[in-house]
């Protein structure tokens, strides 16, 4: 039996990154403190103290007594960055959550499935949403997403953190598009839901219904929706 230590979260609402931690501590029920930064206005003790590593989010901390907003994690307490690391940690410190699934070859999938999802994906997300990829190069991208999808259900079958890892961005997707927020132009966020409303997407649209149906997305994405 893992004797698991205090979990400290410095997070944002703002980046689908810490959203993934969130997600995953949510879905294993974990008792965790969470201290939030806001990116806009990144206080100076954030980078100082705690994360010299840019002051990026999320960043996690295990170990150690109750932290305040402005105070250094104990140098005895394991400290780490990168939401992936961050996602297979807790699936380590966690085994009971079962984050990942036993079988090894649906865990390969998983892991293959967030790894493609980083390399490929992520950067022509970014690229669309600040105008600088056209629409077809980001529904393709998406499409071989969908392609790795099984017929029903979660990317392994059972909930994992490959879904933690990918839920964060489609949501955010759906915000944008529906509000026309971004620098892909007028019109574009309308037309390019239209298409992922279609039968072209028809897989991927019931995906995303099955991840907003979870009580863990509905606990840190309301919160986030609300604060726009």
């Amino acid at each position: 039996m893992v004797d698991t230590k205090r979990i400290t979260l410095y997070a944002s609402t703002d980046s689908p990154y810490p959203h993934r931690v969130r997600l995953a501590l949510e879905e294993a029920k974990a008792t965790y403190d969470i201290i939030w930064i806001d990116l806009s206005n990144k206080p100076d003790w954030y980078e100082k103290k705690v994360n010299p590593a840019g002051g990026k989010v999320p960043y996690l901390v295990y170990g150690g007594p109750k932290l305040g907003p402005d105070e250094a994690p104990p140098a005895e307490s394991f400290k780490t960055g990168e939401s992936l690391v961050i996602l297979e940690f807790l699936n380590d410190i966690l085994p009971n959550a079962r984050l990942l699934p036993t079988d090894p070859t649906l865990r390969a999938h998983a892991r293959l499935f967030y790894i493609t999802m980083d390399a490929e994906f992520v950067p022509v997300f970014k690229a669309f949403v600040f105008g600088a990829a056209t629409p077809e190069d980001f529904l393709s991208a998406l499409e071989k997403l969908q392609a790795l999808l099984p017929p029903a259900g979660f990317i392994a079958g059972e909930w994992s953190i490959a879904d933690a890892a990918f839920s964060p961005f489609l949501v955010r997707l759906m915000l944008l598009l529906k509000g026309n927020i971004g620098l892909f132009g007028n019109g574009v966020g309308a037309a390019t839901l239209k298409i992922l409303d279609s039968a072209r997407f028809a897989r991927l649209g019931r995906y995303i219904e099955d991840n907003v149906a979870r009580p863990s997305m509905a606990k840190t994405w309301e919160e986030v929706s609300s604060s726009k």
